[in-house]
C-alpha cells in the first residue's frame, strides 16, 4: 500500500475535482478510503464502485448507493450491504438462497426482514451452517419452530438468539420439553465415541476446542446451555438452577446475568474459581450483603471488579480504594456521586479515594480547583486534564510534581498554546506529553516541530493543521510511510502539492505517488 495516495484519499481539505483524479487511478486501498469521505457525492460514489468494486459494500453502508446502482449477480457484496440493511430487494434474496456457494446462502441467512418464502428456503438448506445462521438472527416465530431441529448445532444457534421465545430457551437451557437432537457436527464427521484432540494435528479440521460426542452430543449440548445463559432472555428463574452446576463456565456464564436472583449470588459469591467471583462481583443484580463478602476476596480480580459495579457503596469503595491496584479510570459509582458524596469524597484522607474522584471532568470549581492544589502527585494527575483549569494553576502543578504530570497536564482542553511550547521543551523530556501536543488543538507550529522529534509523536504532529506547510511537504517523504501517510492527509497541505501528488506521473521528477 502507497501511503501517500491514501493519505491524500483521507485529506478533508482535497478539492472535489482532485477526488475525481484521485478516484481515476484508485485502487483497492485508495478506494477504501475514499468510500468514506463525508463529502462524496453520489456522482462521485458511482464513479469510485465502477473503478473499484469491493469499495461497493463500503459505500453502501456509508449510505452513498442505493438499490438502483446495485447489481446483485455483478456485485453480491454490495447486495449483501444492501439487504443487511434492510434496503435490499425481496428478488435478490431469493436469487442469493439459489446460490450454490454456501457461504453466500450462510450470510444471507443473517440478513433481517427476509420474505417468507426465503425464511422457509433457507430453514430447509441441506447444509446445516445455513441453517445455523438463520436460527441465530430469526424471528421468534421461526427460532421456536427451529429449537426443534434434529440437529443439534442448530439449537446452539437458536440459545443465542435473543429473539427467541423465553419458554423456548428455557426449554434449550434444561432439555425439557424438547425432543432429542439426532445429530451434532462430531457424529456428523466421526465416529462415535470421539472427543477432539486439543492438539489436533489435522489442517482440515474445523471442529471446536472440546468437541466431543458419545451419541449424547455431549459438547453441544453443553455449549447450549452456555448460549442460553448468556441470553438475556431466558428466564432468570431457569438459569438460576445452573448456580451449582459442575461446570465452571456454565456457572461463569451465570454470573454476570443482570437479572440474577439474590440465592444464586449467594451460591456463587463461595465460588472455588476466582473468574466466577469476580464477575459476579461487577454484577449490578447482587445486593448490599454480597458485596460487602466480596469486598473481602483474597482475589484482586474480585475486588478490582466490585469496584466497577455502580451498586458498590461508598465506603465500601473506599476501602477498596487502599487495597486494591484499581488504576486511573473514572469509575461507575464515583460518575454517579451526588454533590454532597463528592463533597465527602473531596475531604477524604486517603489519596487513593481523592484520585478516584479526580477522574470526573464535571466537578464544581472549587472542588476541582482543591483537587488541582492537592499534594498528592497521582490526585492531581488525575485532575490535570479537567476543563476549567486556569494556566496559572496547570503550571502550578508542573511546577510541583514536573515529570508526573507533564503529560496529563499537555491533554487538558484548555492548555494555552504557551504552556504547550514550554511542556513540548521540558527537561527532562516526556515523551508521553509530547504525544498529547501533537494531538492538542492549540499545539502551535513551535511546540510541534518539538513533537517531531519523537518516533511515536511524529506520525500524530505531522497530521496537525498547525504545522508548517513546508515542513508537511518534506514529511510528505518520511521513512516512516506512517508519518508520510499523516502528511498527505494533513488539511494544511498546500493545494499545489496536492494536485502535484494526484497528477506527476510515477518516477517523475517530484512524483510521489504511483498511479495507475
Amino acid at each position: 500500500m502507497d501511503p501517500l495516495p491514501c493519505g491524500l484519499a483521507a485529506n478533508p481539505a482535497l478539492p472535489a475535482e482532485l477526488v475525481d483524479r484521485l478516484t481515476a487511478i484508485a485502487d483497492e486501498d485508495i478506494g477504501e478510503v475514499l468510500a468514506t469521505r463525508e463529502d462524496l457525492s453520489r456522482a462521485q460514489a458511482l464513479a469510485l464502485s465502477a473503478r473499484v468494486a469491493e469499495t461497493a459494500a463500503r459505500l453502501v453502508y456509508e449510505g452513498r448507493l442505493t438499490a438502483a446502482d446495485i447489481d446483485p449477480v455483478t456485485q453480491p457484496d454490495a447486495a449483501f450491504a444492501l439487504l443487511d440493511r434492510g434496503a435490499g430487494r425481496p428478488e435478490w434474496a431469493r436469487l442469493l438462497a439459489a446460490d450454490p456457494a454456501v457461504g453466500r446462502r450462510e450470510r444471507l441467512a443473517a440478513c433481517p426482514g427476509l420474505p417468507p418464502d426465503v425464511v422457509e428456503t433457507l430453514a430447509a438448506d441441506p447444509d446445516v451452517r445455513v441453517v445455523a445462521e438463520l436460527a441465530l438472527w430469526t424471528t421468534p416465530e421461526t427460532a421456536a419452530r427451529l429449537a426443534r431441529h434434529p440437529h443439534a448445532e442448530v439449537r446452539r444457534a437458536v440459545a443465542a438468539n435473543e429473539a427467541a421465545p423465553p419458554d423456548v430457551l428455557a426449554m434449550l437451557l434444561t432439555g425439557e420439553g424438547l425432543p432429542e437432537a439426532l445429530r451434532c457436527l462430531v457424529c456428523d464427521r466421526e465416529e462415535t465415541p470421539f472427543v477432539h484432540d486439543p492438539h489436533c494435528p489435522r489442517t482440515d479440521c474445523d471442529l471446536r476446542a472440546g468437541a466431543a460426542c458419545d451419541g449424547s452430543h455431549q459438547s453441544t449440548v453443553h455449549e447450549i446451555q452456555h448460549m442460553a445463559l448468556g441470553n438475556p432472555a431466558t428466564p432468570a428463574e431457569a438459569a438460576a438452577g445452573f448456580a451449582g452446576h459442575p461446570s465452571m463456565l456454565l456457572r461463569w456464564q451465570l454470573a454476570a446475568r443482570p437479572d440474577l436472583p439474590p440465592e444464586a449470588a449467594e451460591r456463587l459469591a463461595g465460588d472455588p474459581v476466582p473468574g466466577v467471583r469476580a464477575d459476579l462481583a461487577g454484577n449490578p443484580a447482587i445486593d448490599d450483603a454480597t458485596i460487602r463478602a466480596l469486598a473481602t476476596d483474597r482475589a484482586d480480580d474480585v475486588r478490582r471488579m466490585l469496584a466497577h459495579n455502580p451498586q458498590v457503596p461508598l465506603d465500601v469503595l473506599a476501602r477498596l480504594a487502599g487495597t486494591t491496584r484499581i488504576g486511573a479510570t473514572l469509575l461507575p459509582r464515583i460518575a454517579a456521586a451526588s454533590p454532597a458524596e463528592a463533597e465527602e469524597l473531596a475531604g477524604s484522607p486517603d489519596a487513593a479515594v481523592r484520585m478516584l474522584l479526580a477522574e470526573r471532568r464535571d466537578l464544581p470549581p472549587r472542588i476541582r480547583d482543591a483537587l488541582a492544589a492537592d499534594p498528592d502527585a497521582k490526585v492531581v494527575k488525575s485532575i490535570a486534564p479537567h476543563p476549567g483549569l486556569t494556566e496559572a494553576r496547570l503550571r502550578a502543578m508542573v511546577d510541583r510534581h514536573s515529570v508526573a504530570v507533564v503529560a496529563k497536564v499537555a491533554a487538558n482542553p484548555d492548555a494555552p498554546p504557551a504552556l504547550l511550547e514550554d511542556l513540548a521543551r521540558h527537561e527532562p523530556p516526556v515523551r508521553k506529553a509530547l504525544r498529547e501536543i501533537a494531538r492538542h488543538p492549540n499545539a502551535t507550529a513551535a511546540s510541534l516541530l518539538a513533537c517531531l522529534a519523537d518516533k511515536r509523536a511524529r506520525g500524530i504532529a505531522a497530521g496537525h493543521p498547525a504545522l508548517p506547510p513546508p515542513v508537511i511537504e518534506e514529511l510528505l517523504a518520511d521513512a516512516d510511510s506512517q508519518v508520510a501517510e499523516a502528511a498527505a492527509a494533513n488539511p494544511s497541505l498546500p493545494l499545489a502539492v496536492m494536485s502535484r501528488l494526484v497528477l506527476a506521473p510515477s518516477g517523475a521528477p517530484g512524483a510521489t505517488v504511483p498511479v495507475g
